[in-house]
């Protein structure tokens, strides 16, 4: 099937956001790139996350979903996972667990970490101030994925 003007991440422009982070504002990421001829083309908005807190050292990545977080067992509610490892996520798409919209999140948290992010989080984003809780409490509200 040809998406159009699709393209994967290699890099980002590193002065670009140092200049934005310097000068105390707080930098806007399109999904969007450039290709090797100068043309823009849509990168998955996960996959440009997670690039963008690998290539800045980030201590944390977040991605916000319409769900409460990862599930172990999609028939069981209460099967929600508050913390789970690369390894135990590996297993859970090899057998089919986390599928459809989560892998690319997933897929993305796998990159941020290889790249020394040390934790990466999927939040529900339809909770009111998701990412303060998220962040600043003991308890959460998603799943945090940790090496």
């Amino acid at each position: 099937m040809d998406l159009g003007f699709v393209g994967d991440m290699e890099g980002i422009d590193t002065a670009l956001f140092h200049r934005v982070l310097e000068a105390r504002q707080v930098p806007v990421v399109a999904s969007l790139g450039r290709g090797a001829s100068g043309e823009t083309l849509n990168v998955n908005a996960d996959m440009a996350a997670a690039c963008v807190a690998a290539t800045l050292q980030a201590e944390k990545a977040v991605f916000l979903t319409d769900t409460p977080g990862i599930m172990t067992d999609p028939q069981d509610p209460e099967s929600f996972a508050e913390t789970l490892s690369q390894r135990h996520i590996e297993d859970l798409v090899r057998r089919g667990v986390i599928d459809g919209g989560m892998l690319p999140k997933v897929e993305a948290c796998r990159v941020a970490l290889q790249a020394g992010v040390r934790k990466t989080h999927i939040i529900d984003g339809r909770v009111k101030h998701a990412l303060l809780l998220e962040i600043f409490t003991d308890k959460g509200v998603g799943t945090q994925i940790i090496h």
